[in-house]
Order: C-alpha cells, then structure tokens, then sequence
C-alpha cells in the first residue's frame, strides 16, 4: 500500500457516517463470544456479509482488533476488544463495470463533480448487485475513478431520496473533502414533507444507531453516535409540513429517524412512518437541495441548489389544494 493511500485510509477513520466511513462500523465483542474465532465472531456481528467475504476482508487486513489489522481469521477473542471493519474499495477484486446512463451533471472541472441524483438511483453497488447504480455511471463519465476508493464517492444518498452530490475526481480531492464532512464545514440542507404540524424551528441532538432488533433500521440509542440535526417550517398544510433541514452530523438516515423520533415521520418513508403516512407518496419525500463547501483544489467558496423534482413538486401542489 502506497504511502498516499495510506495517508487516505487514515483520513477516512473519521465519525461522519453520511461519508463513505458509512461503510466503517466499530462493534465491540460480547463477553458471550469470549473464546471463539476472530471470523466466527464476525459473523455474528455483521450478517450482512457472508462468513467467506468476511474471512477475506480479515486476512487482507480490512479488519482491525484494537486499531490493529487482525490478518488471521483463527484469532481466539477474549471478549470486550473493538472491532473495526472498513471494506476495501470494491469487495474481493469485484469491479463495478462503467455504464454509460443519463446523469444530471450540475458542475465539472479536475477535482470534482457535483451530480443531481435522481430518486430511485443507488449510489453504490452491493453484494451480488454490480450494476444500474450512480457509481457505474460515474465510472462512464471517468475511467480514472476506478483507481480511488469507492470511486470519487464521498457522501451518500439513500436510494429514494434525490439531491446533490459531490464526487471526487483526484485523491487529493477525496482526502480534502472527508476532511471537510468530518470537520462539520460542509452545508447540506434537505427539504422534506412531513405528517402533523412542525410549527417551530428547533435543533435534534439525539445519537443515532443501530436499531437493536431491526438490523435494517436505525434508531435514537443511547449507544449511537452524536447526531445533530437543525430543522425549520416552510410552509403548513391540512396535514403535512414542508420543512427544511440542516445536517450538522451525517448519520444513516439520519433526517428521518430525527423527525420521525419528534413525531414528523416523512410522508411516504416504508422504514419509520406508520402505514398510512407511508402511503402518502410514492418515496420518502426527502430532498437534498442545498450543498455547499470549500473547493478541495481552489479553496474557494463553492454553492450549488437543486429544485425540487416532479414528484415532489406535485405533492406540494396535492397538499396546498387541501384546506388546513
């Protein structure tokens, strides 16, 4: 490992989940798997991966005990150590191919791109799922994203929701802007359609993790990571609230899971709306509308807004028709 990949993979230890250290979850091991094998336990503590991938991961050192890479999956464990796993790249030499797609391109030069996902695009491959994501595309747009880490991708949309992103074009650029997201210096502002009546500006400082039995939910814990959210009403329906939000932190999920723990769950969100405000729209109406940072070449103040899409639009339409 060269010494700037190095230097990257250092900086890339941060606490902000919306950047790719999405992908670097801390678990610490239970005193009941005291004794058992490094990739045994690691099976037990990240089911999302088969025990096969997970054993690779460990033996290239993608996986840390205490700050150290483990390298032997026979490791005994003795309960209470921290385990770190950050996959490399793309997972056991599985290269996402390019794939030319119609991408909204909002600003280009060397160092960066800034794209306006769509709803209903994923950001990044998963196992077994290679194909038709933003980052194939982003791979159409520039071969040369290959050679870095998660190709360029800094920061991550979930799949309903639409909005800007900024990619890295060069590793000195992708080493700058995680810099910036951990440092708190980038402003993303989201506006989102919420159920009942957001009648006051207010701030959500409430840590977010793991939901402790829905593995695919998150959830205000007391074990979570710091997360800070700003919030304020737009404008008020008969039912709903349009609100703009502010993300001080970048948790999973992190604006529906604050709204939602308020009693706004988002119109249309499958995870953490009851059934009839899930129903109201056809995705989470979340929408990342705002973005602005330092440029990581130029060092100048840079902004970019994103109208709201179609469908978004409409609902507001739908919902100022009805009387409050």
């Amino acid at each position: 490992m060269s010494d700037s990949v190095t230097d990257y993979k250092a900086e890339w230890d941060g606490d902000d989940e919306e950047a790719i250290t999405a992908e670097e979850e801390a678990r610490l091991v239970p005193v009941a798997l005291a004794g058992e094998r490094l990739d045994r336990v690691a099976a037990a503590l990240w089911p999302e991966h088969s025990r096969s991938r997970l054993q690779a991961w460990i033996e290239e050192g993608w996986l840390t005990v205490d700050g150290v890479p483990a390298e032997s999956v026979r490791r005994r464990l003795l309960g209470g150590e921290r385990l770190v796993l950050a996959p490399p790249p793309f997972a056991l030499g599985e290269v996402p191919r390019a794939q030319a797609m119609s991408l909204s391109l909002l600003y280009a030069d060397e160092s960066i791109f800034v794209i306006d996902k769509p709803a209903g695009l994923v950001v990044h491959p998963g196992a077994g799922n290679l194909e038709g994501t933003l980052l194939n595309g982003l791979l159409a747009l520039d071969a040369g994203l290959a050679a870095l880490p998660r190709a360029g991708i800094v920061h991550r949309l979930d799949k309903d929701t639409s909005g800007l992103m900024v990619v890295a074009r060069t590793l000195e650029a992708q080493t700058a802007l995680v810099r910036q997201l951990q440092a708190r210096t980038v402003r993303r502002e989201y506006w989102t359609v919420v159920a009942g009546h957001l009648e006051r500006a207010g701030t959500v400082e409430a840590p977010i993790g793991r939901h402790p039995r829905v593995r695919t939910r998150m959830a205000v814990v007391p074990q979570g990571k710091p997360a800070v959210t700003h919030y304020r009403p737009l404008e008020a329906f008969a039912e709903a609230t349009l609100v703009e939000c502010r993300l001080e932190t970048g948790r999973t999920h992190q604006i529906r899971v604050h709204l939602a723990h308020l009693g706004f769950p988002l119109l249309g969100d499958p995870l953490y709306a009851p059934r009839a405000v899930a129903a109201r729209f056809s995705r989470q109406a979340l929408h990342a509308r705002r973005l602005a940072l330092v440029h990581p070449a130029s060092g100048e103040p840079c902004r970019w807004e994103s109208p709201l899409p179609e469908d978004m639009t409409r609902l507001l339409e739908i919902l100022r028709g009805e009387k409050r």
